[in-house]
């Protein structure tokens, strides 16, 4: 009999669920907590890579574009503070017709949950606080 070790699965939520608490590094939905970002998708709650605003590029939204045709509006969460996101990841969205709004995370997890009880076309990008 062969041990194939530990497996480390793609963090996933596959359903839509407010966020109960950020901080500290993570979030809690769902009964859950994750430690890092999230993207919050249609399709789910994935774990996403990105810890720093200013380094963000399209490549790190390849899942959300993915999925552009059930989104209308993305928040970004920034982290602490508001800050803009970057020109070409601003070009990217608004061709895939999705309108951004970048904010800081706390008001970004405030709003999605608004936004998600009124079942809008919504999807956010939360760059873990601590």
């Amino acid at each position: 009999m062969t041990s194939k070790g530990i497996v480390i699965r793609e963090a996933h939520f596959p359903g839509r669920a407010p966020i109960e608490a950020y901080g500290n590094g993570g979030f809690r939905f769902a009964d859950m907590s994750h430690r890092g970002s999230l993207l919050c998708l249609p399709s789910g709650i994935h774990g996403w890579e990105p810890t720093n605003p200013l380094a963000l590029t399209v490549a790190d939204f390849g899942k959300l574009l993915a999925e552009a045709d059930k989104v209308e509006i993305l928040l970004v969460g920034m982290g602490r503070e508001l800050r803009p996101l970057p020109a070409a990841l601003r070009a990217a969205l608004k061709a895939a017709g999705i309108a951004s709004d970048p904010m800081s995370t706390g008001a970004a997890v405030r709003t999605y949950n608004v936004l998600l009880a009124e079942d809008r076309a919504v999807a956010a990008a939360l760059i873990a606080v601590d």
